[in-house]
């Protein structure tokens, strides 16, 4: 016999269009499980041992482009410098090459003291400069740029035959009296080398490069003298084949011997 009213309720069946019911399926599917977030860590994990060896290598190789980038403004400025006779400092007519201070206009320059006198640093401040001002930012006698370290030196008078090199003052510019770069010399001679801050992080090769604006390279092998921030810097000669600035001596490249004991070689245009 047919019944007819509220039909009937079974207990523990939920319905399928119970808005409940369906909330709490949705919270039990969501979310990741273990084995998912392993296999995204190692992924990860896969990808960056990949990709990072690249990125450093491609750190390390715009670092060391843009040092020699520099060295070449460098060079730029030095034979402006000199042509503009801005540091005459023996008044014969023929300019002089400068230090980062005195380039950058940070540092007085070095001038003609008079007849029987030391020169000294009443040149004032070079100005337009023909380096940028941050050129001039010294720290123990080097600049700092882009990873790489900075240094400048002018040639001493010649003794025993040799020409020695003078570095940049400690706060920048020139020395006056015993320690002042020769002002005959001044006119012919200068170099600059660039080294990394981190051997090895920001940098592996050392650059060098002098009046002739040829720059040479080591090539980054720790079997030789390897340069880095402000405790290994290279000495003057360390590119050359003897302790001289002076035109008699040559630099080690093309199989000759430099005074560091490092392979030096030219740096391609």
């Amino acid at each position: 016999m047919g019944q007819t009213g509220t039909p009937a309720f079974r207990f523990g069946t939920p319905t399928t269009n119970n808005p409940n019911n369906m909330r709490i399926r949705n919270q039990r599917q969501s979310g990741f499980t273990l084995i998912e977030l392993m296999i995204v860590v190692a992924i990860i994990a896969i990808v960056t041992a990949v990709a990072l060896p690249k990125m450093m290598s491609a750190r390390l190789s715009a670092n060391e482009n843009a040092a020699v980038a520099n060295l070449r403004t460098i060079a730029a400025a030095q034979q402006s410098f000199q042509s503009s006779c801005s540091v005459d400092t023996d008044a014969d007519g023929g300019g002089e090459f400068g230090f980062f201070g005195e380039l950058a206009g940070s540092d007085a320059m070095r001038a003609w003291g008079g007849v029987g006198t030391a020169p000294d640093l009443s040149g004032g401040l070079l100005n337009p400069p023909f380096l940028a001002t941050t050129f001039g930012n010294i720290a123990t006698s080097v600049v700092e740029r882009q990873g790489y370290m900075f240094k400048i030196y002018l040639p001493a008078a010649e003794a025993s035959g040799t020409v020695a090199g003078i570095a940049e003052a400690a706060g920048g510019g020139a020395t006056t009296g015993a320690g002042a770069p020769d002002s005959a010399n001044c006119e012919i001679y200068w170099c600059a080398y660039a080294w990394p801050k981190q051997a090895g992080k920001t940098g592996n090769r050392c650059f060098f490069i002098n009046q002739d604006q040829d720059i040479i390279q080591t090539d980054g092998k720790v079997t030789a003298a390897r340069y880095e921030g402000t405790s290994l810097t290279p000495a003057f000669s360390a590119a050359y084949e003897s302790a001289d600035m002076g035109a008699h001596v040559g630099l080690a490249i093309m199989g000759k011997s430099a005074v560091d004991t490092n392979l030096w070689t030219a740096v391609g245009n």
